[in-house]
Formats: C-alpha cells, sequence, structure tokens
C-alpha cells in the first residue's frame, strides 16, 4: 500500500453504490488521512472544520460527503427540479475547475447535474448552465454573487455547502462574499457543512463555529503534510549568490519539473530572464498575467513543454499541478502559512520530491517563524558545496506599452487630457474588478 495512504478501505464506508461505481472506475480504494478521519463523521451527518492542503485527498472527501447527501435525502416538495442543493465555494479559477474534474470523475454513475461558474470567461455560457437546473454549483464567490444578486439561482434548497480553501478567502479579501452566501443559504442544522483549510487559524474557526453546525475539528499537522516524503533544506546565500546558487543547484539537481517561488513580480521577472539567458525555458506566472494566458501556460507547464515556473504566491493560490519534483523558495515567504503551501506543490498523492529555500540577507528573518510553524528545523546546506559560476546574462521580457499610441493621436497633435470623464469611467470598472479577478 502506498505510504501516504490508511488502511481504511473505501468500500467498508456507508457510500451510496453509484459513488461506491464511480471510486472503483476512478480506481481509488484505500483512504487518504483526511479522508479517513473526515469521511465516517461525514457520512453521518455531521459538520467538519478540516486541515488539510491541496494533494492530501481533501476534495474527494467533501466530494463524496456533498453527493451522499443528495443521493440519499429527498429534496423538499417545493423544490423545483432546477435550483442547486449543494454549493462548493472555492478562492481561485484553478481550483474551481480542479474540483470540478474530481466531481465528473466520481459522478460517472450518479447522475448529478454539477455546474462549474467563474470569473475571466465564458459570462453567459455559465449564467445558462445555471439556468438550465444543476444539483450541484461549484464556483468562485465573485462570479456566483453577481448571478445570485440577477436572481439567476437560489439558495433556499442547498443541503450542503462547502468553502475550500477557507484561508485564502481571507487573504484575497472575498470573506464578506462568503459570509453572503453563508447567511442565505438554510440554517446550519438544516444542512450538512464543511469547511477545509491549509490552516485552521483563529480567524478561520470562528467563521466555522459561526456558521456551521458544531463542527468537529478534523487535522493533518502540516509536518504530517510534508513528511519524510520531501527532502528538505536551506541554503543561507547573499543576494548576490542567490541567482549563481539556483543556477548551480538546477545543473546539479536537473528537476524534471520545478517550481521557483518568488515575493515581487520584480523579482519574477528577474529570475526568468536569468533561467531564459542560461538555457533552461520557463513561465512566470505573476498576478497580471491575463487568465487565457494564464490557461494555457500551465496546460503547458503540465504538459512538459518547459521544466520550470517562476511564480508568486497570489498566481499560485489554489493551483493543482501534478508531478513538480522540486521547489525553490528563491525568497523566503513572509508569511509562515505559505511555506505550507508552497512546499505543498511537490510530493503530492504520495510521490516524494525535494523543497530548497534560500534564507538570504533580506528574507533571513521569517526563517525562526517558519521553523517555529512546522515544528522542525530545516537542514542546512552550504553554498560552497555548489559550484558556483557567473551567469550569462538575463533575457529581457518584452512588454507591451501601456498606451501604444503614446500621449498624442494619430495626428501626431497632443491631446487634452479630460480629467472628470476618465475618472467618471474609472469608477465602475472598479467595482466590476471584483468579479472578475477571480
Amino acid at each position: 500500500m502506498s505510504a501516504h495512504l490508511t488502511d481504511q478501505a473505501f468500500k467498508t464506508l456507508p457510500l451510496n453504490l453509484a459513488l461506491q461505481a464511480g471510486l472503483a472506475q476512478a480506481g481509488f480504494e484505500f483512504c487518504t488521512p483526511i479522508q479517513a478521519q473526515a469521511l465516517p463523521l461525514l457520512l453521518k451527518g455531521t459538520d467538519v472544520a478540516g486541515q488539510a492542503q491541496t494533494g492530501t485527498g481533501k476534495t474527494i472527501a467533501f466530494l463524496l460527503a456533498t453527493f451522499q447527501r443528495l443521493l440519499e435525502t429527498p429534496p423538499a416538495d417545493n423544490w423545483d427540479g432546477k435550483q442547486p442543493r449543494a454549493l462548493i465555494l472555492a478562492p481561485t479559477r484553478e481550483l474551481a475547475i480542479q474540483i470540478m474534474k474530481d466531481a465528473k470523475l466520481l459522478n460517472s454513475e450518479a447522475g448529478l447535474r454539477i455546474t462549474i461558474a467563474h470569473g475571466g470567461k465564458d459570462y453567459q455560457k455559465q449564467r445558462d448552465a445555471i439556468t438550465e437546473g444543476c444539483d450541484v454549483l461549484v464556483g468562485t464567490p465573485g462570479r456566483l454573487l453577481d448571478y445570485h444578486k440577477q436572481h439567476v439561482f437560489s439558495l433556499k434548497h442547498v443541503a450542503a455547502v462547502v468553502l475550500d480553501e477557507a484561508d485564502r478567502m481571507f487573504d484575497l479579501g472575498f470573506i464578506k462574499d462568503v459570509r453572503y452566501f453563508l447567511r442565505r443559504v438554510p440554517k446550519p442544522d438544516q444542512r450538512l457543512g464543511m469547511l477545509f483549510s491549509a490552516t485552521l487559524s483563529y480567524k478561520v474557526t470562528e467563521l466555522a463555529y459561526e456558521h456551521m453546525n458544531n463542527p468537529q475539528k478534523v487535522q493533518v499537522e502540516p509536518e504530517k503534510m510534508m513528511g519524510d516524503r520531501i527532502e528538505e533544506s536551506v541554503y543561507y546565500p547573499s543576494n548576490d549568490e542567490k541567482i549563481p546558487l539556483l543556477l548551480a543547484l538546477i545543473k546539479r539537481l536537473e528537476p524534471e519539473r520545478g517550481i521557483i517561488f518568488v515575493n515581487t513580480k520584480h523579482v519574477a521577472d528577474k529570475v526568468w530572464g536569468y533561467l531564459e539567458g542560461n538555457g533552461y525555458k520557463a513561465s512566470l506566472l505573476s498576478g497580471d498575467v491575463p487568465q487565457k494566458k494564464r490557461e494555457s501556460l500551465l496546460q503547458h507547464f503540465q504538459d512538459g513543454e518547459f521544466p520550470f515556473l517562476v511564480a508568486t504566491d497570489v498566481a499560485a493560490r489554489g493551483l493543482h499541478i501534478p508531478a513538480v519534483t522540486h521547489v525553490f523558495n528563491f525568497d523566503l515567504p513572509q508569511d509562515v502559512e505559505d511555506y505550507v503551501h508552497r512546499t505543498g506543490r511537490t510530493a503530492r498523492a504520495g510521490a516524494s520530491g525535494v523543497a530548497i529555500s534560500f534564507a538570504c540577507e533580506e528574507f533571513v528573518f521569517s526563517l525562526p517563524d517558519i521553523e517555529t510553524y512546522i515544528k522542525h528545523k530545516l537542514p542546512v546546506a552550504s553554498t560552497t558545496d555548489e559550484m558556483l559560476l557567473e551567469p550569462s546574462a538575463p533575457v529581457k521580457r518584452e512588454k507591451k506599452p501601456a498606451h501604444p499610441r503614446g500621449p498624442n493621436n494619430e495626428s501626431g497633435k497632443r491631446r487634452r487630457p479630460r480629467r472628470n470623464r476618465n475618472e467618471q469611467k474609472a469608477e465602475p470598472a472598479k467595482m466590476n474588478s471584483h468579479a472578475n479577478k477571480q
């Protein structure tokens, strides 16, 4: 049996036969720790607040519990057959899309109608799909809030609610929207409630107890999430040594697929440039990458078309990328929880992985807090062990000018600024950006 699985078999759980058939078709036989702890409680109708990050199997746990609730509990007599009976909220488009993929996998025999709604594209298509009717509605808060305020769907018949990556809802500023939904679904004792988060901080726990029915805590500790499957180490380079050290490590380790985490977009540009300039194909994922391009480059990365992804934390939240062999913390995260999120990109689904951190002059002060949080010291490696070579010059990214025609119009005459009109136009765009950014 794989080391990341327990001896709890899915077939021993009181799951609907259609779900058992879906699990068998998908090749799922034994539970992961979070599944083994959460599912027996959820299947008895107990709300659960679970600590688990992506890659631990939490998605399968809450989908099984949600589907079971809908299959085993008849809808109310006044249900029109169209309104959702389950609501699953995710902080990012990527995570919502991944949940949808797993839902389709488990739903192969159950025949539930599952619909997704997220910002960035397909506004009318998603709206029409919800209007046609669904049993399970998966989505990001901004887009769903937009549709709900237009009365596209009702929350009156929701029998199961899932809040995934609750800590990220706070980080990304969506918690007000989340509370909007939690206050409009049936009362906690009339539905099954599930909350999952990489950390059960005070604010997340408070949210759980406010909007759930006496939830039971289920925790997979951070060190167990990483465990022995991730080989961790920390280097202490000077700021000037970071690029040569990164290139030396890449040359020696030859990662099949690596993510390099940085703290700012400026540093992301710099690292990407040096990788490309020294013969390593890479892509850049930062907060300003348009959604269509973002999805395209992630697919290319997953398909192995280039081995490296340089990413900021904001851009990488909620990503599900299989088979990442190495994670490099080029900049140590300033938020200790981000260390767990970053490191969790590797060694997923029982695989092993490597996580290397640079404790440089600028970010070394984050290290004690990280080690306190993960409850172990990071093994120290020395820069003298690596052959630090002078890197080749970096490649410069091509940037489109903000105003292609410059301040002048086509006739060459300078335009007069129309400040008031522009300011008036800017305000609605600012208001709408909340839904579209998700």
